[in-house]
Parts: structure tokens; C-alpha cells; sequence
């Protein structure tokens, strides 16, 4: 598959017509986006972006009204594990369509869903499939944080949750309220709102580490502050309903656990007869090397949250917990759009085709490839405080390299350097999206169907955007940005 050039400006596009038609095409797409400010809410988000009208995509490539085209390195928040518009997607469509089956039909079984639940099951960790149950919720994630909330409340009889510093859950109520990122609550009457009592417990985060030591040792000190709070009479946490984490933080700036905590969380939890909830609903269907992150460490959940990718592009979101958890009522979470038969027609197809065509193993090796590349980058793009992740799930910290150094060995964020990269990607032809406690990581997620000379043009456009813009701020003598507050923008990340 070959690569898009860099978009070029209007004048120098290649038509038929030359550069007036190219200069048309730009005014429709000008016209849209006019009239999407016009009518659409202040709480758009990625419009705000990337100010492009896209006309059609394939694979990793999506072409706007006007013809320029880019390579899409946001893939819907993770959402697309094929890139877009993959045959076996459409292929499942087109099959689904003409067979004449219901496309909306609630909670009710149909084939599409027994075949959807089979390729879902397949593929779960192994010792969970054969203890699982699923619940099909809303087609978001948020609200798949929501049901697992609600179920474990429901069999403990317990309200508290523990949730992490940095965590992204989701933007309802109650994930909302377990989601760390303050600048996403603080707008809300009343905080968080939610539904459970929150305990915010220290994310182990090497580069930034909340106990200022990083490495090995911040993972312990974390599991140990966990521990310790827990057993203390006099900490102020009520035992909770359960316990939820991420794998590896997407929104949070691509910061993954290390397995030896996640195993410290799953034995901290079980010996106090907590619940333990991960929320896949980023980190999974390959994306971080293993087909469900939580894999790499051995761990086996109580409940895993899922949506996104799963769908194979579609709405679709589900629960699959431990059946002895199976003690709520009928009704006790219901939606109307539950029954999507094309979602779990795309679904099923997709999951299988990442199993059979390796697809996780490729984006453990693309993966490695791409962030030891970056790695060796540091040295020559100082801006380059840390490169982070796992698998296709990469972040690269963006950071004053003139600035002080704290007893991690970390510079300060640099935000606004950060936004300005983001930019001057738009303009090679690149999509990345920001992220992490200052909104200063870029955040990589492309599809697992990367090939090598798209990973290479990523990593190319991406590190010489750094290198112009870093150049730049050198011209025209100014410091990188000092850490500050997120922007409106990054107080309106995505929905889920």
C-alpha cells in the first residue's frame, strides 16, 4: 500500500482543471465547516483539530473535499484496528444488508449476536471465557463504565470505588467521577457527579512518578501507598465496590502499568474481596501486542469493559464479567441501542481477522520498531522528553528541554509546543491527537494494519514537525513553554 504525498496547497494541486478547481473543492470544504461551527455545540472536539471535511478513506489513508490527503494516526480514538473502510468490514455489511436481518432488535437474540458472543469469547483470556458472561450495553464505552459500576455495586452491596490518578473512563456521570483528569470535571455543578464514592489511588508513571523516584521502585511504593491505605483503620476508605484500571492509560498519555503491579492490584483486590474491573475499552483487540492488554501481566479481571474496536467501526459496547457476579435483576441496565445487528456483524468479523492474520503480533513488532526509532530520536530532538506505550499504542511526551529537571530526570511539559507540533502534522498530511496530564503527548494509534513504509512516513512527517517547530520557537528566541493549565480543547476530550 502506498503512502499519501504531504498535502500540498491549493495551487499546486494536480486536477484536471488545476488549481481553480482544487481552490473550488476548498470552498465547499470551508462552506461545511462553517456551517458546522454554526450549528453544532461549543463541545466539539476534534473539529477543532483538525479543520478537515473527509470525503473518503481507505486503510490509513483518509482524503478530504479537496483532495488532500493524510494519514490517520488517530484511527477514531481507536476504534478502527483495520483503518478504515477494510473489505472484511464492508464484506460483513454488504452480507448483513442483503440477508434481510433485522438491524434493530433491543436485547433480543439473533444469529449476528450468537456468532458475534462465540468470536468475542474466542478471544478472551484464557480461564475467563469459560466463566464469562456478557451484557450488552449502550453503544459507548461510558456506559459500558457504567454497567460495571452498577454491577458491582449491585453483588457487593458496597457504593466506593477505587479509581487512579490520570485514568480516562468516560464522560457520563459516573465515569466521569472515576476518571483522574480534573480539567474534564471542574466545568460540571457539583464536581464530578456520579454515582460512587471515588478513592483516587497513585497510577505508577516512571516519567512522572507521584513519588518523585520513577522506575521499579515507583511501582512498589504504589502498590505498598495501595496496601497500606486499605488496612488502615483510620485511612477514611470504606471498603469499596471494586477496584478500576486501565491496562495501559490511553487518554492519559499512553502510560502503561507494569505487569508486576497489575499482579500486585489483582492480589491486593482478591485478598480483600474487591472486584476488580479493567477497562479494555482502548487497550484492547490487539492493540497493545496481546489481544487484551491485561494478558501481558497474567491477570485475570473480575470484570473487563470493552467497546471501541470490538465493533469493527460500529457502535457496540459490552461487559463480560465472572459469572458467580451475575446477581442483578432483569432490566437493572437496559438501553435501547443495544441490538445493533450490523456492529456485531463488523464485530465478529473484525475480531476474527486479527486473530487469524496475527494482527496483535504485528503491533507488538511494528510497535517496538516505531518508539526505538523514536528512542534514538532524543538525543537529536531534545523536545522528546519520553516515548511511552505499548504495542500501537504509543505517546511521546513533548517537553521544555531548557527547563529545570525534577528527581525523575523529567523536563517541564510543553503544552503549547506540543499543540503547534500537532499543527504542523496537519500540514504534512499526518492526523495525531494530544494527550496526558498537560495535553503535551502526542499520542500514536494507528491501525493495526500499519505497513512498514506507513510506519516509516509517520515517524518521518511526525519527528521533522518537531524539528521545524522546535526551530522555529529557536528563531524567534523564545523559551519552550513552561507546564500550565489544559486549553478549553483539552478539557473536552472525547466522548466515549
Amino acid at each position: 500500500m502506498t503512502v499519501p504525498p504531504a498535502p500540498q496547497p491549493a495551487k499546486a494541486a494536480d486536477s484536471a482543471t488545476g488549481g481553480e478547481a482544487a481552490a473550488g473543492d476548498e470552498a465547499v470544504a470551508a462552506g461545511i465547516l462553517r456551517r458546522q461551527r454554526a450549528r453544532e455545540s461549543s463541545a466539539r472536539t476534534y473539529a477543532r483539530s483538525f479543520p478537515i471535511v473527509p470525503a473518503r478513506a481507505k486503510g490509513m489513508t483518509i482524503e478530504g473535499t479537496d483532495g488532500r490527503r493524510y494519514l490517520d494516526c488517530l484511527s477514531g480514538a481507536g476504534t478502527l484496528a483495520l483503518g478504515h473502510n477494510h473489505p472484511v468490514v464492508l464484506e460483513a455489511i454488504q452480507r448483513t444488508l442483503e440477508s434481510g436481518a433485522p438491524l434493530h432488535v433491543l436485547d433480543l437474540a439473533t444469529p449476528e449476536k450468537d456468532d458475534f458472543t462465540d468470536a468475542l469469547f474466542d478471544t478472551l483470556p484464557k480461564g475467563f471465557a469459560d466463566r464469562a458472561r456478557i451484557h450488552f450495553c449502550g453503544p459507548a464505552g461510558t456506559d459500558a463504565v457504567e454497567a460495571a459500576l452498577k454491577l458491582t455495586q449491585t453483588v457487593t452491596g458496597r457504593r466506593g470505588v477505587l479509581a487512579f490518578t490520570g485514568a480516562y473512563h468516560g464522560m457520563t456521570a459516573g465515569a466521569l467521577a472515576v476518571t483522574g483528569n480534573v480539567a474534564a470535571k471542574e466545568r460540571i455543578a457539583g464536581g464530578a457527579g456520579g454515582a460512587a464514592d471515588v478513592t483516587r489511588l497513585p497510577y505508577p508513571f516512571s516519567y512522572r512518578c507521584p513519588f518523585g523516584v520513577g522506575g521499579e521502585r515507583g511501582a512498589e511504593l504504589s502498590a505498598a501507598y495501595t496496601e497500606r491505605l486499605l488496612d488502615d483503620p483510620a485511612g477514611g476508605v470504606v471498603r469499596p465496590a471494586a477496584m478500576i484500571v486501565e491496562p495501559v492509560q490511553g487518554e492519559g498519555g499512553a502510560v502503561p502499568a507494569p505487569d508486576s503491579w497489575l499482579r500486585a492490584m489483582r492480589r491486593i483486590t482478591a485478598e480483600r474481596d474487591i472486584p476488580l474491573i479493567v477497562d479494555e475499552v482502548q487497550t484492547g483487540v490487539g492493540r497493545t501486542g496481546a489481544f487484551w492488554a491485561v494478558e501481558h501481566s497474567g491477570v485475570t479481571p473480575d470484570v473487563m469493559v470493552m467497546s471501541k474496536a470490538i465493533g469493527g467501526s460500529l457502535p457496540l459496547a459490552v461487559i463480560v464479567y465472572d459469572r458467580d457476579y451475575d446477581a442483578w435483576l432483569p432490566g437493572a441496565h437496559t438501553g435501547t441501542f443495544r441490538g445493533n445487528t450490523l456492529a456485531m456483524a463488523t464485530g465478529a468479523a473484525t475480531l476474527r481477522y486479527v486473530t487469524r492474520h496475527g494482527l496483535a503480533e504485528r503491533a507488538a513488532t511494528v510497535g517496538a520498531r516505531m518508539t526505538a526509532r523514536l528512542e534514538g530520536l532524543r538525543h537529536e530532538l531534545p523536545a522528546i522528553g519520553d516515548v511511552r506505550g505499548r504495542g500501537l499504542l504509543i505517546g511521546v511526551e513533548l517537553v521544555d528541554a531548557e527547563g529545570p529537571v525534577d528527581s525523575c530526570g523529567a523536563h517541564p511539559a510543553a503544552p503549547d509546543l506540543a499543540e503547534r507540533v500537532r499543527a504542523a502534522c496537519l500540514d504534512r498530511g499526518l492526523i495525531i491527537e494530544l494527550g496526558g496530564r498537560f495535553n503535551a503527548t502526542a499520542r500514536l494509534l494507528p491501525p493495526l494494519t500499519i505497513t512498514d513504509e506507513q510506519a516509516e512516513a509517520v515517524l518521518d512527517r511526525f519527528t521533522d514537525a518537531i524539528a521545524r517547530v522546535s526551530a522555529e520557537a529557536r528563531a524567534q528566541g523564545q523559551a519552550q513553554p513552561q507546564p500550565q493549565a489544559p486549553t478549553q480543547q483539552a478539557r473536552q476530550k472525547q466522548g466515549r
